[in-house]
């Protein structure tokens, strides 16, 4: 009997000590990286420091992360791919790099996809959204949450532009991919790709008429100083991402990970209210600053839907025709109050 008790006795400590090991291994503090191009003040820089924040919070400090802004960790596609290879825990941005493995992620570059926030954020924070983040799966990232950069507009050295007709001729930084250079040759513009660092001296420089991108991105980088004309015209919407390294990921408890997840919808809607006061306070901003700021009548925006129709469907192929008619059938649910 008591050599049953002494064997007994001895497998209840070795499972005791098993035990002890995994919930150590749980309770230990789970640290990452996340990296964003944003400036400090940027409201997409603050909502990151949010997000940190709200996961210390929701995990009681078991997860930890540390939040790296200014590209201080390289480049968005440095970033993004070290992400993907583990040796960043966490990224937050746009995903150009990875549109070649992701073709869905091509639809953001058609022109006037969205009309506004309100079919932003219905569709993003959806079904569509997550959808998008689980086509990132197989490339190693998890998705926590959709912010942006925002819509872009356009911005020149020769004139208003208030009508389609106003774009002809103007020789225009884009972005560098091939719906944007497709896009903007029928509208009637000479497009150039060029390198984000290089705009504002080619600007100067008069080397090109203008450019085009979010207002606050316009404002923070003076393209303003010289590109007096600004144009309104919201002809395409950037978003950007919250993600984590799946292998970092699976490090965090279950009940963690749940808590990441609601810090992370929550520091999405701290960033959607952060960014409409921005919108508003920059064009006041740049007005004060000596730019025209026009709105492009909604007659002149339909002209330039027409224009570009061409351009979609060419790409739509490239995407997936069932994934591009299912994004604008949930686009059109919320145009029809759906």
């Amino acid at each position: 009997m008591k050599a049953f008790s002494l064997k007994t006795m001895s497998k209840v400590l070795v499972a005791a000590a098993g035990l002890s090991l995994c919930a150590t291994a749980f309770a230990q503090q789970v640290v990452g990286k996340l990296g964003h191009s944003m400036p400090p003040e940027h409201p997409q820089a603050v909502a990151m420091n949010k997000f940190s924040e709200l996961v210390g919070k929701y995990t009681d400090n078991r997860v930890k992360i540390q939040v790296f802004p200014s590209a201080s960790l390289g480049s968005d596609d440095k970033m993004l791919q070290a992400t993907q290879a583990g040796t960043q825990e966490m990224y937050y941005g746009a995903f150009a790099a990875i549109a070649g493995n992701v073709r869905e992620l091509g639809i953001f570059d058609f022109p006037f996809l969205f009309q506004n926030h309100k079919e932003v954020d219905a569709v993003m924070w959806g079904r569509m959204g997550q959808k998008i983040f689980d086509k990132m799966a197989p490339t190693g990232l998890i998705g926590l949450g959709w912010t942006e950069a925002g819509f872009r507009n356009l911005t020149n050295s020769k004139r208003p532009v208030k009508t389609a007709a106003d774009i002809e001729g103007l020789k225009l930084r884009v972005m560098p991919n091939k719906v944007a250079l497709d896009t903007w040759k029928a509208l009637g513009a000479n497009p150039q790709a060029m390198a984000f660092s290089e705009v504002f001296t080619a600007l100067e420089i008069k080397a090109i008429d203008g450019e085009e991108n979010p207002l606050i991105l316009i404002f923070t980088n003076k393209f303003h100083e010289v590109n007096k004309y600004i144009s309104i015209t919201n002809h395409v919407y950037t978003p950007c991402g919250i993600v984590a390294n799946k292998k970092f990921w699976d490090k965090v408890s279950p009940q963690d990970q749940d808590a990441m997840r609601r810090a992370g919808r929550e520091a999405v809607k701290f960033h959607r209210d952060l960014m409409d006061e921005a919108n508003k306070d920059v064009v006041a901003k740049l007005k004060a600053a000596g730019a025209q700021v026009d709105v492009m009548p909604p007659e002149e925006i339909k002209k330039l839907r027409e224009k570009t129709k061409s351009v979609i469907d060419n790409y739509t192929k490239q995407i997936g025709e069932e994934f591009v008619q299912e994004f604008y059938a949930e686009i059109e649910k919320v145009r029809n109050g759906k």
